[in-house]
């Protein structure tokens, strides 16, 4: 980026200094003097973003790369695509802007950030490596490295960035949390002194709670199962007591969606997309992510991630306005629209997220469970794979694991009777498609896996429709990035160390174990 004009720099300096309005105005007045510079209306749609106004935004920073195609310009447009859920025109800026990145570490920095939210993370890394090696004092592009690392595998050179961070920002609490993750920990190389005084000194509650969940972590890896579990009872206990959540608005989203499941079967429909995408769903932390890794495993298959294509693809053909994805108004309204526009918009947006060298793709959100039969009527061909693990350990996994903080979908998980309540509908719902969609979905128990590897595997891949390689028995081989919670653990074979875990803190979950017992579903 060349030396920007007096009035560039003026406006800058507006926003640097966060006079947002002003910064506006200013650039405003410059672009009607003189529409033909592109910086004009480039900083107007910056500063238009700032104050929420992202339609117009795009639309500035669209006019500026007509007017001068510099990286910088591309990389901030498609950051606010990506705002907009556009994947794809985020994916075409990104292009434009590799013609010649931006000069500047922010401009890396935000090209890195917008390939990893694509999912493309291999792609992402040496953004952030230019991002850190143009300001190295910059803890945050810092902590972008260290997760790409960490997602493509590096976890050494992961482990190194995180503790180059920490040394710079010792109470940087997303970054203890990310190192804690990286692996086992052990007697000799460990972090909890560390960790215990970072939490008695943080006072923020989100860095409290991922400084809670690290320490818990590295507790049960040194095999303290009951100090790991007290610790992560405080952390959870204290960010629940901050939320608004009440199970009612999730049982209110399955309620819907079990007294709409009728009206897409009779809804008129165009032609479906014969697309055979792979849809592996249930609830988090059950093996959705080793299932991922066992299939694309496969010479015909990739994944694409844990794409939100389908709730924003039913979001968009219901119709509703409402400010959350899924919530009864758009089940009520997706049930009566075309199944086939909806497949056709799926595979759209999908499209941004996969490679296409393969001809086979997996879609591994968890939440496509609600979806089931919307998928069914509009992608005829699809495989569905759901999840199925013990009730009992698929709570105790959903209550140690911290999910995406900031989104709601996850806000049930900080509570032991919220996630038994959740698992029961959960369980209901699945109960409602095998009975209506007999044969559709695959239900495979993660204890199965574990305990019979390879004909669990041989029934989950002729349920895809795919020939056996023995490739999918050596997912741990696999050097796809991984971006979720289970990064670490399915690059090592199977193991069962996770299967009866809950037992260890049986008294902690009997509340939890009564709720479902109650309801039908009992375990020994």
């Amino acid at each position: 980026m060349t030396s920007p004009s007096p009035r560039a720099a003026t406006i800058r300096a507006l926003l640097a200094r966060g006079e947002t309005g002003a910064a506006f105005d200013a650039a405003t007045r410059w672009r009607i003097e003189a529409p033909h510079v592109a910086e004009a209306w480039f900083l107007a749609g910056i500063a238009a973003a700032l104050l929420g106004k992202v339609t117009i935004a795009i639309e500035l920073v669209e006019a500026a790369t007509g007017r001068d195609g510099q990286g910088e310009y591309h990389a901030q447009l498609a950051r606010l695509y990506t705002l907009v859920r556009r994947d794809d025109d985020a994916a075409r800026a990104l292009r434009a802007a590799e013609a010649a990145p931006p000069g500047d570490a922010l401009g890396r920095d935000t090209m890195g950030c917008v390939y990893a939210r694509l999912g493309d993370h291999a792609a992402s890394l040496p953004h952030f490596d230019a991002a850190v090696r143009l300001e190295p004092g910059n803890v945050e592009f810092r902590y972008n490295q260290a997760a790409a690392l960490s997602f493509v595998g590096r976890q050494e050179a992961a482990e190194q960035a995180v503790e180059a961070l920490i040394a710079r920002s010792p109470g940087h609490a997303r970054a203890h949390h990310l190192l804690a993750g990286l692996r086992r920990q052990t007697p000799e190389r460990n972090h909890v002194d560390r960790l215990t005084e970072a939490r008695r000194a943080a006072r923020a509650g989100p860095d409290r709670l991922l400084l809670g969940y690290a320490l818990a972590k590295e507790l049960d890896d040194l095999g303290e199962p009951m100090a790991a579990f007290a610790a992560l009872a405080e952390a959870n206990a204290e960010h629940r007591a901050a939320l608004p959540y009440r199970f009612a608005s999730d049982a209110a989203n399955f309620d819907a969606v079990e007294a709409h499941w009728l009206r897409p079967a009779a809804a008129p429909a165009s032609p479906a997309p014969g697309a055979r995408p792979i849809f592996i769903v249930g609830m988090p932390r059950t093996g959705t992510t080793l299932v991922d890794r066992i299939l694309s495993s496969h010479p015909e298959v990739e994944s694409a991630g844990e794409l939100q294509a389908m709730p924003l693809a039913v979001k968009l053909a219901s119709g509703t306005r409402s400010r959350t994805v899924l919530d009864p108004e758009t089940i009520a309204a997706a049930a009566a629209v075309d199944p086939g526009a909806i497949g056709r918009a799926y595979l759209a947006r999908a499209a941004a997220h996969v490679a296409g060298a393969k001809p086979r793709f997996i879609d591994k959100f968890p939440g496509n469970m609600m979806y089931i039969g919307l998928i069914a009527r509009a992608l005829p061909d699809a495989a569905i794979v759901c999840l199925r693990r013990n009730p009992m350990d698929t709570i105790l996994a959903n209550f140690r694991n911290l999910f995406a903080i900031g989104s709601r979908y996850y806000d049930y998980s900080y509570d032991l009777l919220d996630i038994a309540a959740y698992y029961h509908r959960f369980d209901r719902l699945m109960a409602l498609w095998r009975e209506v969609l007999p044969g559709r979905v695959l239900e495979l128990g993660y204890e199965d896996l574990v305990a019979n590897q390879e004909q669990a595997t041989r029934r989950l891949l002729a349920h895809c429709g795919l020939d056996w390689p023995d490739a999918c028995l050596s997912f741990q081989s696999n050097a796809a990035p991984v971006s979720t919670p289970s990064a670490a653990q399915v690059r090592r074979p199977l193991y069962r160390d996770a299967v009866d875990r809950w037992r260890r803190h049986a008294e902690a979950l009997a509340p939890a174990r009564a709720f479902l017992a109650e309801r039908g579903i009992v375990v020994d």
